[in-house]
């Protein structure tokens, strides 16, 4: 080997993990700093930990909760003559589900009579 251009290796670097374990190993660092080892993982462990980096484990199940009480307003029974949220109407239909001719529908908007 080329002398000088190596670095240093050290056979007892230190591994500190946030969960408080240390364990020895071989590296060009002295101490080493981890967030998650094996004594803390979930593959290793079984036990599920959700390690959340800038509140994406919140903004995800608050997503998840928004889309589930969306789905419960659209599958839950109409009422005849109850108001529909604008957002509810999509676009080229009317509030009773027919089509508007001036939404790209057909010419004859289909009635229920």
């Amino acid at each position: 080997m080329k002398q000088g251009i190596h670095p240093t290796y050290y056979k007892d670097a230190t591994v500190k993990c946030a969960c408080g374990a240390t364990f020895l190993v071989g590296s060009t660092e002295k101490e080493i700093k981890v967030e998650i080892c094996s004594n803390c993982h979930p593959f290793y462990t079984g036990k599920q930990k959700l390690v959340d980096t800038a509140g994406r484990v919140d903004k995800f199940k608050a997503r998840m909760e928004a889309a589930n009480k969306a789905k419960a307003v659209k599958n839950a029974p109409k009422v005849k003559g109850e108001v529909v949220e604008k957002s509810e109407i999509k676009p080229g239909k009317s509030a009773e589900g027919e089509t508007s001719p001036d939404k790209g529908g057909k010419e004859e908007a289909k009635s229920d009579k």
